[in-house]
């Protein structure tokens, strides 16, 4: 009875740390969402706001989004993190099951090296693409910036399709082949369907990673190239504006949907497994 008692205690004290813990980590986040609806340009929450007055809150840093100088960074957002993610899961997958071929050379130290832009710290990899595009004459510009992020994201896929390969059974490979399937009709209609929802996970986090980036763009864009972190950077360094809260809340809108949807594949790939 004693060690049943001691068991629930444990078990009682870790979820109380555990929320806690979700606390301390979700608190700035949750804080941002209602002051994005103040009507006054504080970044506190007003008198009015804590006695639920309505007329203490307004939807009017939300329209401020409709000014140009948002719409153009929300614009290149989109175009930088849609082209990026079309680049990175093609160069992600094919480097992924290069390396799960067996009779591959050097797969450590490949997997590190493609690896190594989510490890390193990003103000060194900004500056070496800085000055590595720079040579080449694409610094400043949508294309370098595309493959910038294109870079950034294709880790993710090289993961996330390395583990989806894992649970891969290679005699499905071989008995296509065995009925005359070129190594092409193999990947295309045995291999790639079953792999797909790797593809599109690490799809979705090069999207968000190029979506959120602001350090390469720091050092690569120009006044063109500004994205929506870019924005919010120069709002936060020039003029101050809760406008900036209301695109945060958007972006954890946008988060929350990303997980969501990856939780969502990565069931679907263990039922598919099942």
């Amino acid at each position: 009875m004693s060690a049943l008692v001691k068991r629930s205690g444990i078990a009682l004290v870790l979820r109380g740390a555990a929320a806690v813990g979700f606390f301390f980590l979700l608190a700035p986040l949750l804080v941002i969402i209602p002051l994005s609806f103040n009507a006054e340009p504080y970044f506190t929450i007003t008198e009015g706001m804590l006695k639920l007055d309505p007329d203490a809150y307004s939807l009017r840093w939300y329209r401020e989004l409709l000014d140009k100088t948002w719409t153009r960074a929300l614009s290149n957002s989109l175009v930088f993190g849609i082209f990026a993610t079309l680049i990175a899961p093609v160069l992600g997958t094919m480097a992924a099951v290069a390396l799960n071929n067996p009779g591959a050379p050097f797969k450590r130290a490949i997997t590190a090296l493609l690896i190594s832009p989510m490890i390193t710290p990003i103000v060194v990899v900004a500056v070496g693409m800085f000055f590595f595009y720079s040579q080449i004459g694409l610094a400043q510009t949508h294309l370098g910036l595309i493959l910038a992020h294109a870079a950034l994201g294709a880790p993710f896929v090289v993961i996330t399709v390395n583990a989806t390969l894992a649970g891969f059974d290679a005699s499905l490979s071989r008995a296509a082949a065995s009925l005359g399937a070129t190594p092409w009709t193999v990947f295309r209609r045995v291999k790639l369907p079953l792999i797909a929802p790797g593809v599109i996970s690490g799809g979705l986090f090069a999207f968000a990673t190029s979506f959120d980036e602001v350090v390469v763009v720091l050092f690569m864009g120009g006044l063109e190239q500004r994205t929506i972190p870019r924005q919010m950077w120069a709002g936060i360094r020039e003029q101050i504006s809760p406008t900036i809260l209301a695109v945060a809340t958007l972006l954890i809108l946008f988060a929350l949907i990303v997980m969501a949807t990856v939780e969502w594949l990565r069931l679907r790939s263990s039922a598919s497994k099942a």
